[in-house]
């Protein structure tokens, strides 16, 4: 018979990070693990689904649910990111709610603030990019627009403040066997995480607003006797004047997209990759419940 979880000192929980977009949340999460769990980039709305970073702090695991940032949605696929960040944070034991200090206190996150439905832990996050009597306003017109159990001012892009972050979820989650291996970072599927590396580098490679128009889903996957990955991955964009964009002159921006993709994936997963890209035109594919499925997502009506 072994031992309760309250006897050997385990414990375990679930640790929902919300924000507006572009508060940092993956850049933290991805910190945390100490490995790439979530893509990240400039462009707001990167995160799409539901993704878990899962970390060890002495006795404590750690399960960080990173979510889409939250905004007031207009369409279908912003209402199904949106309704997934909720959803991550109605099943998790604790609350945290990032802040981009240098943006403040905005209309988004006012919203956040007035719809928890539990006490958060407020993250203030870019806080070396702010002067300190600026923080302190900030966090206090936070705390008076809602309930925030303690208050952490952190750089996830340096780390400052983080560690202290970690060891105070670690004290706070609740008693309880661990739910995961001790070695896994995340629970996303290989052939998921292979589709996310390669729209992260579109988003970073491409400038206009063409990446909220795209998704990119793999298509095949198989591993090869010698050891090594043979990947298929689409990139779905809605019109075809758009191909233009993706492809780059003579396929230059897809070659490049694309031995950076293999190159990052090749390190993540510990093995020669063979990587080949193709581009499909769907003119709604935002509106078909498959690609929400492949995502994660709930299809909202």
């Amino acid at each position: 018979m072994t031992d309760e979880p309250e006897n050997t000192g385990m414990r375990f929980g679930f640790i929902a990070v919300l924000g507006a977009p572009n508060a940092g949340k993956s850049t933290l999460i991805n910190r945390i693990v100490g490995a790439k769990v979530s893509i990240v980039s400039p462009k707001v709305q990167t995160t799409r689904t539901r993704v878990l970073g899962i970390m060890i702090q002495d006795k404590s695991q750690l399960v960080f649910v990173d979510t889409p940032g939250i905004f007031a949605p207009k369409k279908r696929l912003d209402r199904a990111m949106v309704d997934a960040a909720w959803k991550g944070a109605s099943d998790a034991d604790l609350l945290a709610l990032v802040v981009d200090s240098e943006r403040g206190f905005d209309r988004n996150t006012r919203n956040i603030v007035a719809n928890l439905k539990s006490d958060a832990v407020l993250i203030l996050n870019k806080v070396d990019r702010v002067p300190r009597e600026k923080l302190l306003a900030l966090a206090q017109s936070i705390h008076e627009a809602g309930k925030f159990r303690e208050t952490f001012m952190i750089s996830a892009l340096n780390g400052d403040g983080v560690d202290d972050l970690v060891a105070y979820f670690a004290a706070q989650v609740p008693a309880g066997i661990w739910m995961f291996p001790d070695d896994q970072l995340s629970d996303m599927p290989m052939r998921l995480m292979a589709a996310e590396i390669v729209r992260e580098q579109l988003f970073l490679q491409l400038h206009q607003e063409l990446p909220y128009a795209l998704t990119v889903e793999t298509e095949d996957w198989k591993t090869l006797k010698d050891g090594s990955v043979r990947i298929a991955a689409v990139v779905i964009i809605e019109r075809d004047s758009h191909k233009g964009m993706v492809l780059g002159k003579r396929g230059a921006r897809i070659k490049e997209v694309g031995a950076t993709a293999r190159a990052e994936l090749e390190t993540m997963f510990d093995c020669k990759v063979h990587l080949f890209l193709h581009v499909k035109v769907r003119s709604d594919w935002k509106d078909k419940a498959e690609h929400y499925r492949a995502l994660g997502l709930d299809f909202p009506s």
